[in-house]
């Protein structure tokens, strides 16, 4: 189990933020931290440290008056850290390249894959084209609509009629590196992780996914480690102290490397 680490851009500033609560409308959100730093800052940080895989994920649609701003928080963070950390939040085949050229090691993409509520395979095969499998990351992230994770577009506003299922999880394998999956549900409340997820995605064979939402603690950490079979990395945004929360993120660095550690020597 890796630690990913997240620099998240609201309204051009980095933010943790209650994952439900985001509206486009009013370019609103739940804020649990506003740092008084900017995305470059914690892009430096996570270099120093040595730490690569995280994401980037801007949080304004590109109609929004802050996305200029946003972006280019983005860019900065992506100039600092060069082949260190994704990109996502708005990323199509028109500007995939920039965020790439900017330094991205990735993009990640949910909302022109999953348009209008059903997957586009054509969207699917373009985007895939345009930045080749090793480069394309898939966020997957879900809501529970009834006995289902439904994966949800537009920074997480809107449900499709795609579920989070092994058999979905296992089609989509070979357009991507790697899959991303925010449990909406949970995000930035530091209430406990969604277990139920974290199973189905540790049931992938030899294939990286990085699960968030919901740890707020040490035991949610183990929790998560023992339910994903230390085989699912990790990212903890609102809950540490970077972010204003009580987890130390260089203790929960230690316990990362750790399993790492117990990993290959079993």
């Amino acid at each position: 189990m890796r630690f990913r680490p997240c620099i998240d851009i609201h309204n051009g500033k980095v933010k943790q933020i209650v994952g439900g609560s985001l509206k486009d409308e009013g370019n609103r959100a739940q804020e649990n931290f506003v740092s008084g730093q900017d995305a470059a800052f914690y892009a430096r940080l996570y270099r120093e440290k040595g730490i690569r895989g995280g994401h980037i994920i801007l949080l304004n649609s590109a109609d929004s008056e802050y996305y200029k701003d946003t972006k280019e928080q983005a860019l900065s963070a992506l100039r600092a850290y060069p082949g260190g950390l994704q990109a996502g939040g708005g990323i199509r085949p028109e500007n995939a390249e920039e965020f790439l050229d900017a330094g991205a090691s990735h993009v990640i993409v949910t909302s022109y894959v999953f348009r209008d509520g059903k997957l586009n395979w054509d969207n699917l095969e373009r985007i895939r084209s345009c930045v080749g499998r090793e480069r394309l990351v898939l966020d997957l992230s879900c809501r529970r609509l009834g006995d289902e994770y439904r994966i949800v577009t537009d920074r997480w506003q809107k449900f499709t009629d795609v579920a989070v299922t092994p058999a979905v999880l296992e089609n989509l394998k070979g357009y991507c590196s790697e899959f991303l999956i925010h449990a909406v549900d949970v995000e930035g409340k530091a209430s406990g992780i969604e277990t139920g997820l974290v199973r189905m995605m540790a049931g992938l064979s030899d294939f990286p996914v990085t699960y968030a939402g919901g740890v707020g603690r040490f035991a949610d950490l183990e929790e998560l480690c023992r339910a994903g079979e230390n085989r699912v990395d990790v990212t903890i945004g609102s809950a540490l102290n970077l972010f204003g929360g009580p987890m130390d993120w260089e203790e929960v660095l230690k316990i990362c490397e750790l399993t790492e550690k117990n990993l290959k020597n079993e």
